[in-house]
């Protein structure tokens, strides 16, 4: 990588990617050559690899080693949360002053890393993402929050009431590292899914702010890290699991037993989500929207009984 640029104290961004498969999209996206050489030494390039097949891992060996890209093998797949973790530890022992975490399919240009590095800076106790478009230009993520009262979420703005908390997508989310070490970086329970609005959660629980740069703007090939269409059953078990494992985690006990109760619907709705017929469709797909359900059900359970 080249050496930090000026500007910024000689500061730097530790860029943190999670790879899962074949890495030609984060290679398409996150870390097309062209952009990451525009970066100009602000960013430092942390790639985690969660092991999938012998010749993805081969690949992403190789590109590492020839473009100086910090890499990091996962003996197991723990999922995002904790491939994220292990990525933004490298990047903070390489003496980062921030990390960034990106999806593989986001597209970071110099300009706003430069602005999201200072940012991180000038606001040592916040987490902020940039709005996040589609490749049409459309927003996919300009705020959001979450209902404390029955665990949906919406975009910010759609809704008001004194239940509602913010919260920030990973996709794109930049933390300074002195509030990375303090708040412990992802947890890792969650696999995937719901890890950012535990994050935002417990970041303002520990009174840190959560800042939307909506100035800034990152691409986003929405669902490039999924196969077909609709939404896949990895994805319906984990956002119905994950939502309740929240409730569980931090929520009062009669609180997390109303989002117990709400559990049905809240799969229909996740169902819904993609299409019903691109989603439902999808071989898995009523057992995984089961099975999330269920394990969600034990977590609360079991945060009922002590």
């Amino acid at each position: 990588m080249a050496e930090p640029a000026t500007g910024l104290g000689g500061a730097r961004l530790g860029v943190v990617v999670v790879n899962y498969g074949d890495p030609a999209v984060l290679l398409h996206h996150a870390l097309d050559e062209g952009r990451v050489a525009g970066w100009g030494g602000l960013g430092h390039v942390v790639v985690v690899d969660n092991p999938s097949q012998p010749q993805h891992r081969a690949t992403l060996e190789e590109v590492c080693r020839r473009r100086g890209f910090d890499l990091v093998l996962m003996p197991t797949n723990g999922g995002f949360g904790a491939g994220a973790n292990a990525g933004a530890r490298r990047a903070l022992d390489a003496g980062c002053d921030a990390v960034v975490v990106l999806n593989p399919d986001a597209q970071l240009e110099a300009p706003v890393l430069r602005e999201l590095l200072a940012d991180a800076l000038a606001h040592p106790r916040a987490l902020t993402t940039p709005r996040i478009l589609r490749e049409d230009g459309t927003s996919w993520f300009a705020g959001a929050d979450l209902s404390l009262r029955d665990g949906t979420t919406r975009r910010a703005g759609r809704r008001s009431g004194p239940d509602l908390e913010p919260w920030l997508t990973a996709a794109c989310l930049v933390v300074p590292a002195d509030l990375w070490e303090e708040l412990g970086g992802f947890d890792d329970d969650y696999f995937l899914y719901w890890e950012d609005i535990d994050l935002s959660h417990r970041c303002l629980v520990a009174g840190g702010e959560l800042r939307l740069r909506d100035d800034l703007a990152v691409v986003h090939a929405v669902g490039g890290t999924q196969e077909g269409s609709g939404k896949s059953p990895v994805y319906l078990r984990h956002s119905c699991r994950n939502r309740l494992l929240f409730a569980a985690k931090h929520l009062p006990r009669r609180t997390a037993l109303a989002w117990a109760l709400g559990a049905p619907r809240y799969a229909v709705s996740v169902g819904l989500r993609g299409g019903a017929r691109a989603t439902l469709g999808r071989r898995g797909a009523l057992r995984a929207l089961v099975g999330g359900t269920a394990s969600g059900l034990v977590c609360v359970a079991r945060q009922s009984l002590r």
